[in-house]
């Protein structure tokens, strides 16, 4: 059985979430605090992290930063919080996918299925063919999902990996924020692009000689972005 950890303090919202895995074939682990979510991430191997953003000992943000430092373990962020601020936060320390409470259980067990899904596709390597993709000092090794700046390894997370790939992928072709969403994040996470251009703020950090001018990945003002074309694989 997939095993799932849960982050919650809120006991009412976690027999909740458990008892609608569990009826969906999951083992359930948890934890009422995120200093003990942090510990047992860590230390064992989840199919899938479901992480409260308020909580006692660290909040879910910081756990989410300490958790993706290590591991790839998709995380949804689960909080009462709808402030589209709180949302890229999220997005932005490496989480998967946020749901605002109150929540559908069916829709909760639907998302965890659905991410589970993916991240086992991509860590078989499926669709990548054992490719890797170069343009002038940047390359990107689709199987083993590595990314190197002139020889030097660039550390990419999940998402920005995803989006990277799928641009240069397919070089000169203008995609909009919400094909990119749609594309990449595969489900309609919270239907906010903004998301999409903070993951790209973030690669260009980590892949571009100069992130005010970028040279792989432009933006198209009014559409969206778009590889160079010169950066054929």
């Amino acid at each position: 059985m997939k095993k799932i950890l849960i982050v919650e303090d809120d006991t009412g919202i976690l027999e909740l979430e458990r008892d609608y895995l569990e009826a969906n074939g999951f083992t359930v682990e948890i934890a009422a605090d995120g200093s003990r979510g942090l510990q047992k991430a860590l230390a064992e191997d989840y199919a899938l992290i479901l992480l409260d953003i308020m909580l006692p000992g660290q909040d879910g943000f910081q756990v989410c930063r300490q958790v993706r430092e290590h591991k790839n373990t998709p995380i949804l962020m689960i909080s009462a919080r709808r402030e589209d601020c709180d949302k890229i936060c999220g997005f932005g320390f490496g989480a998967d996918d946020y749901i605002v409470k109150p929540f559908s259980p069916n829709e909760l067990v639907a998302r965890v299925k659905a991410h589970i899904a993916r991240y086992e596709r991509l860590t078989c390597g499926e669709n990548s063919d054992g490719k890797i993709l170069r343009c002038a000092g940047l390359e990107i090794q689709l199987d083993a999902r590595r990314v190197f700046v002139n020889g030097e390894e660039a550390t990419l997370k999940n998402r920005e990996f995803e989006l990277l790939a799928f641009l240069a992928e397919n070089p000169g072709i203008v995609f909009s924020k919400e094909r990119l969403f749609d594309r990449v994040w595969g489900i309609d996470a919270i239907g906010d692009t903004a998301t999409v251009m903070v993951h790209i703020n973030r690669i260009r950090e980590k892949v571009e000689p100069d992130s005010v001018h970028p040279v792989y990945i432009e933006t198209v003002w009014g559409t969206g972005y778009r590889f160079r074309k010169f950066c054929a694989s």
